[in-house]
C-alpha cells in the first residue's frame, strides 16, 4: 500500500512537470514569434493553408476587413459610433486594433463585430454615449465609441 501510495503524487509531479515544460515551449513560440513581423516571409502555400484552416474568414477579431486572394478589401461605409445621434440604428463592424484591451473590453460585455445596435442617448463634449445591444444598454466612453465604426441602417 505503500508504494501505490506513494507512485500516484508521483506521476502527478511527473504530469505536472510535463505541462510546465509545454506551457514554457508554446510561451518561447509565441514570444519570438512576436519579434518577427511574418506576414513578410509567409509564403503563399502557408497563408493557404492557414486561410483555408480558418475557413477563409472575411474580417479579423477586431473587425477589420482581410482583404482577399485578389488583394481586394470589401468594407461597406461605416461611420465612429462617437458621430451617431439617439435614434440611430447600424452594426457594429470593427473597433480599432490599435488598443486590443477594447476588444477585450467590449468582449466582456458580451459586444462583438457583427452585433445590431441602437444609440440610445449621447452626453455632450464628446462624454459617454448609451448603446443598446440586444436588450441591454451599456455606456460607452467618448474615446472608445470614437474607435468603433459602424454601418447605419436607414
Amino acid at each position: 500500500m505503500a508504494a501505490q501510495e506513494m507512485t500516484a503524487p508521483r506521476s502527478q509531479a511527473i504530469e505536472d512537470y510535463a505541462k510546465a515544460i509545454y506551457a514554457l515551449e508554446v510561451m518561447r513560440h509565441h514570444r519570438l514569434l512576436d519579434q518577427v513581423q511574418l506576414e513578410h516571409v509567409l509564403s503563399e502555400e502557408l497563408e493557404e493553408a492557414i486561410a483555408a484552416k480558418l475557413g477563409d474568414p472575411k474580417y479579423d477579431p477586431h473587425g477589420d476587413p482581410i482583404p482577399t486572394r485578389e488583394l481586394t478589401i470589401e468594407e461597406g461605409t461605416t461611420q465612429t459610433l462617437q458621430s451617431l445621434e439617439p435614434g440611430t440604428r447600424g452594426r457594429f463592424v470593427r473597433v480599432s486594433d490599435s488598443d486590443p484591451e477594447m476588444l477585450r473590453f467590449l468582449a466582456e460585455r458580451g459586444i462583438a463585430p457583427g452585433d445590431p445596435l441602437e444609440v440610445v442617448e449621447k452626453q455632450p463634449f464628446e462624454g459617454p454615449l448609451f448603446v443598446r445591444f440586444g436588450d441591454n444598454v451599456q455606456v460607452l466612453g467618448g474615446t472608445l465609441a470614437t474607435a468603433m465604426r459602424v454601418e447605419v441602417r436607414p
